[in-house]
């Protein structure tokens, strides 16, 4: 059987060659990226994308995928679409754990990628989400998914203000299937060596991480790696948890957007 081809939606622009690729994380959907939208698409052509099990995804084409899910799997599925596309060079937007994805993409098909924009990106687990990622590979068979996802989503954004974004991917992720849920995460017994890797491995990819202060899971990696990483900058977002593009969305755009010009200059 031929293998089905994710969702994707695009906007194109009248006269704009750049195009902006959007990643959303594990639970969510590319409606994630509704606050984005109407400010990107009056520059730049958009690539919206649903991954496996996700969003529009799983409806078309669920349980077509019975290999192993792996992060150079689950990212070949993004580069198809690219390739089906015959997309340009592109500026590669991330969210959570679409921020590791993004990150493989430029490992695996680095020249298709002119930046990376890392909103609430996920570079290292600390004691806290090792002890969530434990718990959650200890209960995924035996509790409804959805408590477990509820748990993340409270644990990641504690705060009366981040309930937005945390309903937001409590609502999306009622759409996968507990088997769905189980697949994605077996991913994370690979996270933290893949993690180590690209820590260990400065890229000549200009790489822009925006963060919120309240972030505290994943914010403190994030710092270091930008010490050490020479194209990487860092852009914190006050008041913020870990979904900055739906939490603070007009400094998020504001950011994002001067990034990606600046990227667009002749050097």
């Amino acid at each position: 059987m031929k293998k089905a081809m994710l969702y994707y939606k695009m906007y194109e622009h009248p006269s704009s060659k750049e195009w902006v690729v959007f990643i959303h994380g594990a639970g969510g959907s590319s409606s994630i990226w509704y606050k984005q939208i109407r400010e990107f698409r009056e520059e730049f052509n958009l690539l919206l994308i649903d991954l496996r099990g996700h969003g529009k995804s799983a409806n078309s084409i669920k349980n077509l995928w019975d290999e192993a899910y792996t992060f150079p799997a689950v990212t070949t599925d993004i580069i198809e679409v690219l390739d089906h596309l015959k997309l340009p060079p592109a500026h590669i937007m991330g969210v959570s754990l679409g921020t590791v994805l993004a990150r493989q993409l430029a490992e695996m098909e680095p020249d298709r990628v002119k930046s990376l924009i890392m909103a609430g990106a996920i570079t290292r687990l600390n004691l806290s989400s090792r002890l969530l990622v434990f718990l959650g590979n200890a209960f995924k068979s035996i509790l409804p998914y959805m408590w477990l996802y509820s748990l993340f989503a409270w644990v990641i954004l504690p705060r009366r203000h981040h309930s937005e974004s945390r309903n937001l991917f409590i609502r999306e992720a009622k759409r996968l299937c507990q088997k769905e849920f189980i697949r994605w995460f077996k991913l994370t017994k690979d996270i933290n060596p893949l993690l180590k890797y690209f820590k260990e491995k400065d890229m000549s990819i200009p790489t822009l991480y925006i963060m919120g202060d309240e972030d505290l899971m994943f914010l403190e990696p994030v710092k270091k790696i930008v010490m050490e990483h020479k194209l990487s900058f860092l852009k914190i977002v006050k008041a913020c948890g870990h979904v900055v593009n739906v939490e603070q969305p007009e400094e998020f755009n504001q950011l994002s957007l001067q990034f990606i010009r600046e990227q667009n200059q002749p050097h």
